[in-house]
């Protein structure tokens, strides 16, 4: 599971790497900027859920258990 995750996180920097690459100095477009901020999100998201699931493995418990966050729960982290 952690390989699948990998490979989500993979394609989402992908496609964030188009989106920046795509206008730079002019800026995007209105929907590649909100694009680009469910990237961000998802990505966040996507991290927080990878090390959940390795902390629990660590600890001998199912990584398989482990659900993904709601976004709006990962987003109000402190960094």
């Amino acid at each position: 599971m952690a390989d699948d995750i990998l490979r989500t996180i993979d394609s989402l920097v992908a496609e964030e790497h188009r989106l920046r690459e795509q206008a730079p100095g002019t800026g995007l477009a209105p929907a590649d900027r909100a694009r680009l901020q469910v990237l961000e999100q998802r990505l966040d998201q996507c991290w927080d859920l990878l090390r959940r699931r390795r902390a629990g493995a660590d600890q001998g418990e199912d990584p398989e258990q482990v659900e993904p966050r709601p976004v709006a729960e990962v987003e109000s982290y402190q960094q």
